[in-house]
């Protein structure tokens, strides 16, 4: 296999809702689709969501599957952008949440960006995990259990989580890695 599409036949889940952080999904994206992944925007709005670029109303993005239709054992890993808008309406939904802890329990990576500890905390998913953020969602995440670190990046298992737009390019190493698996990624490095 060719290194540089060392992602091919890995789906990816995207789960988003109106006011995402655009570039938080779209930069994870590329490099995803670069690798050879498929990624799917999945959200509760109707046909397309829209984003959260550089202080407005961003982009339109076509919806893949509502929030309701998916199994995480279809996917091989999710991804949750920040924003706190999308945040918001995420927290609320039910099928949201169910999503997120059963990518977690079965053990497949979660990558949260920003805010999007918030849904982790809404899904009670954070009692004894470690992870980081938007400064911001520090309190309620703590008070959901999670032990806070500041740093770029936190790694604990299979979630992978950063502080935001900055710490992006750390992210999505560690999040390509947790992807490809220790037995992948080993195999992958001696190509």
């Amino acid at each position: 296999m060719q290194p540089e599409k060392r992602l091919i036949g890995k789906k990816v889940a995207i789960i988003v809702g109106n006011g995402f952080h655009e570039s938080h999904m779209t930069d994870t994206q590329k490099t995803l689709t670069s690798l050879g992944a498929a990624s799917m925007v999945v959200s509760s709005e109707i046909g397309v969501v829209n984003g959260w670029h550089e202080g407005s109303w961003g982009h339109n993005f076509f919806v893949n599957s509502g929030l309701n239709k998916v199994l995480p054992s279809h996917y091989d890993a999710l991804l949750v952008p920040g924003g706190e808008r999308s945040m918001l309406g995420l927290s609320g939904n039910a099928h949201a949440k169910r999503i997120v802890k059963g990518m977690l329990d079965s053990g497949k990576p979660v990558g949260v960006v920003g805010r999007a500890g918030l849904l982790l905390a809404a899904a009670e998913c954070v009692v004894g995990r470690t992870l980081t953020g938007n400064p911001e969602i520090k309190e309620k995440v703590t008070a959901a259990g999670a032990r806070w670190i500041a740093e770029t990046v936190a790694i604990d298992g299979n979630l992978i989580s950063s502080a935001g737009q900055e710490d992006l390019p750390a992210f999505i190493d560690a999040f390509v890695a947790a992807i490809l698996g220790p037995q992948e990624e080993a195999e992958s490095e001696a190509a």
